[in-house]
């Protein structure tokens, strides 16, 4: 940028690398992201999966590429001569020095609002719900008859008529002509629809076409069909165009076929499989009831080894009986037996808890003089014990030392003089005596 606004520099020599580096940024920082239209020319797909080719009108045209992470976004395949309408980048490449286009995304010039109304309607029935499988039909497995809705000119109708004579030809068809191309054909492939319905002639219904343009298929993508398709009691299968080919009728159908000939083969059994499954059936059924016939004749001949004559029968139960009976008698006997020792030994375990009164009698006595002589005893010792506490009471009693010529000081309040130290002169105290008392008052101490 500066090389072309500097003039002092514009008399610099660059290199040639420099220089496609000058103009990939001037074409690529000033060019935008825009649609581009023209015819397909050169057109080559390498083996990575980009696609490069030229773009061109009457007076020129422009190199362009298309990497493959955007090219398998199309379901459709372009072709030299076709006319295209591009949304790509305008770019450089420096490497050869060549100008050319990176695209984004591309369309068949003139789809623009067809697509859009196609997106429109496809969005609009799908919120209401006709899209939903809760809504959709199961196809008949064995049809009694088939419904075609086409034009007799098409040769879709040939190829599925071709093919159900192939499969089933004793299955009867009903065909409901209608134009399946130009102007009105949705309606009239609506009305067919309906008039299929209200007549109940068939159990299946096959709406199909041949390949074509999006306009030419564009009748399949109308209101008015995708409605009737709905509406109708019988099930819809769709076959229109070829396999990449999706119409609104696919969506609402109750079966979409990628081709008129795969309907045909959905919505009608095979004869020649349905024989050899047949005679595969009757096979294994024979064996079947070859086996189970067999078992049985086992069976019965195992039953017949066990059958008796009815005398043996009759002595082999006499012989049980008999067996029985001496089981019973022993049982019996056993259990008898059984009883008598139980008895015993509960008589002997009575016997063992009665209790021994004789002895019960003499044990009394003995604890009688027992406790008679222990209560002896006992009154002797507590006797002595208070005698001693007595003397020992006695000789502790101060009156005791009173006798032998002893006397007690108290001083006016009553408290015992033990030291002359406690008393005063002319002190008031209180003499007691073995027997008796007297007042004193205190002239000397030492």
């Amino acid at each position: 940028m500066d090389l072309l606004s500097s003039p002092e520099k514009s008399t610099r020599v660059i290199g040639v690398a420099e220089l496609n580096r000058i103009a990939k940024d001037l074409i690529e920082r000033n060019m935008p992201l825009m649609w581009v239209a023209g015819e397909i020319s050169n057109f080559t797909r390498a083996v990575s999966g980009h696609c490069y080719f030229s773009l061109k009108d009457a007076q020129a045209q422009v190199r362009c590429v298309m990497f493959r992470h955007k090219a398998q976004l199309h379901d459709w395949m372009p072709q030299n001569g076709m006319q295209i309408e591009i949304r790509a980048v305008p770019s450089f490449y420096e490497a050869r020095g060549e100008f050319q286009l990176n695209v984004e995304t591309m369309r068949r010039a003139g789809l623009g609002a067809l697509y859009a109304a196609y997106e429109q309607l496809k969005a609009k029935l799908l919120a209401e719900g006709l899209f939903a499988d809760e809504a959709k039909q199961a196809l008949p497995r064995f049809p009694h008859s088939i419904g075609i809705i086409t034009s007799t000119q098409a040769a879709a109708l040939r190829d599925v008529l071709t093919t159900l004579k192939r499969r089933m030809p004793s299955i009867p068809i009903i065909i409901y002509p209608t134009p399946v191309q130009g102007a009105g054909a949705g309606a009239k492939i609506a009305a067919a629809l309906a008039t299929a319905d209200a007549r109940a002639e068939c159990d299946v219904l096959i709406l199909c076409r041949g390949g074509g343009s999006i306009e030419d298929l564009w009748c399949f993508n109308e209101e008015v069909v995708a409605r009737a398709i709905f509406a109708c009691r019988l099930p819809v299968i769709c076959g229109v165009g070829h396999e990449t080919d999706f119409t609104i009728a696919d969506f609402v159908a109750d079966a979409r076929a990628p081709t008129p000939t795969a309907a045909a083969q959905m919505v009608c059994p095979n004869g020649v499989d349905l024989r050899q499954e047949a005679a595969h059936l009757s096979k294994r059924l024979m064996r079947v009831m070859e086996r189970a016939l067999e078992r049985r004749m086992q069976h019965v001949d195992g039953i017949g080894r066990r059958l008796l004559h009815p005398g043996e029968h009759i002595a082999n139960q006499l012989r049980d009986l008999a067996r029985l009976a001496n089981r019973l008698q022993g049982a019996w006997a056993h259990g008898a037996a059984d009883r008598q020792w139980r008895l015993r030994d509960l008589l002997q375990r009575l016997l063992a808890q009665r209790p021994d009164v004789n002895a019960l009698f003499i044990r009394q006595r003995v604890l009688s003089q027992r406790l008679t002589g222990a209560a002896h005893h006992r009154v002797d010792a507590l006797s002595a014990q208070v005698k001693s506490m007595g003397a020992h009471l006695a000789h502790l009693n101060p009156h005791a030392v009173f006798e032998r010529g002893y006397s007690m000081v108290e001083t006016a309040d009553g408290k015992v003089v033990r030291a002359s130290s406690e008393l005063q002169i002319d002190e008031e105290v209180k003499l007691t005596f073995a027997r008796g008392w007297a007042q004193a008052r205190v002239k000397d101490k030492g």
